[in-house]
């Protein structure tokens, strides 16, 4: 290790072998991350490995990372940029349109619905409101709206997020996301012995899906209640993650107009590795590989999404003290969305399955 440090502070060797120790520093310490969330125990709370990783790379930035700064930021900058893109679209490869067909029009009706209205509160509330900066309620409604860290992670470089910004947003869905796995199931008792609303196990699968913030959180609500509302939530929650992909060129091209007719012409990059994750998602829908290529494949975009996750986009390049001055009020944005989510999506999964009944 020690000879790769000092490859890294020659500049004269090639940039590849320099990037070389933050690479493997973030690789080895990923790996361990991956490996807790594998746990029966740690997996049962329903966290996931990115939020795990985010965790466990936020610790490691604040204590041993500022020791070893100057010999890996090479690697973990590069981390950033490019690992993160690469994971977003192999993670196309965990979709198809067969989860389209799934649901019908009334789940993708009512997911578009629910991503579009929360985002939306999001930016009247936080911007309005409460007065935080763009990026921070693009992030928290990102990750409301559409499937947690994994979208938080995926729209920071869209909207040029630092990883200070980026943290807190994270934080905010991982509360209430774990909150809402122990809601839900008591919703659905309440719900269902007190026969309070006409609702199914398939509707209160999708409305599940429709709100909760993480997959693994949507898996571990649906799971407590019975097998039929856990499939149902998963099929409604990747369908809800398919619409990162045009969320994300929506709101690239947004910022791109809106920057471009002002005074300052800083240019927004497209997020093509969206368009990535269109293609490999149709790709996907005609079952050409093998599923022994598929577990390989969706294993190493959980290592690449892991590391960019804990070490390159958000964990080490964290700070705890500008997490704290963000105040109460980014905590206070993600309730709001939060009881929409509830109270909100309650409304919109009944009323559109009555609709197009």
């Amino acid at each position: 290790m020690a000879s790769l440090f000092i490859i890294q502070g020659d500049k004269s060797i090639h940039p590849l072998l320099r990037k070389l120790p933050g690479l493997l520093f973030i690789a080895l310490m990923t790996v361990g991350f991956l490996q807790l969330a594998a746990l029966p125990s740690v997996a049962h709370m329903g966290l996931g490995s990115l939020t795990l990783a985010m965790v466990g790379g936020a610790l490691i930035g604040n204590t041993l990372y500022p020791r070893l700064q100057r010999y890996c930021d090479e690697g973990v900058n590069w981390s950033k940029h490019h690992l993160l893109r690469l994971g977003i679209v192999l993670y196309g490869f965990r979709l198809s349109l067969q989860h389209i067909a799934a649901l019908g029009i009334s789940g993708l009706v009512i997911d578009a619905l629910m991503l579009t209205s929360t985002f939306l509160l999001a930016c009247y509330l936080g911007k309005t409101l409460l007065g935080l900066d763009d990026k921070t309620v693009y992030l928290i409604g990102a990750g409301s709206s559409i499937c947690g860290a994994a979208a938080v992670l995926a729209t920071a470089p869209t909207v040029k997020a630092e990883g200070d910004s980026v943290a807190i947003a994270v934080a905010t869905v991982v509360i209430f996301g774990t909150i809402a796995m122990f809601l839900y199931p008591c919703l659905y008792a309440l719900a269902v012995t007190g026969d309070y609303l006409p609702i199914s196990p398939q509707m209160f699968g999708v409305y599940i899906g429709s709100t909760v913030h993480e997959v693994a959180q949507v898996v571990a609500a649906g799971h407590s209640i019975s097998p039929e509302v856990e499939n149902t939530a998963v099929i409604s929650k990747r369908l809800r993650v398919m619409l990162l992909a045009p969320f994300l060129m929506l709101l690239g091209g947004f910022l791109q107009r809106r920057t471009s007719s002002t005074t300052e012409k800083t240019p927004m990059a497209f997020p093509w590795f969206a368009v990535g994750f269109i293609a490999v998602a149709g790709f996907n829908s005609f079952h050409w590989l093998p599923d022994t290529w598929l577990t390989t494949v969706n294993q190493i975009d959980n290592l690449l999404l892991a590391m960019a996750m804990a070490m390159g986009a958000l964990g080490v390049t964290t700070r705890l003290s500008a997490v704290r001055r963000a105040g109460a009020k980014p905590l206070l944005l993600a309730l709001l969305l939060f009881i929409w989510l509830i109270v909100g999506g309650a409304g919109i999964n009944l009323g559109i399955t009555a609709l197009l009944a």
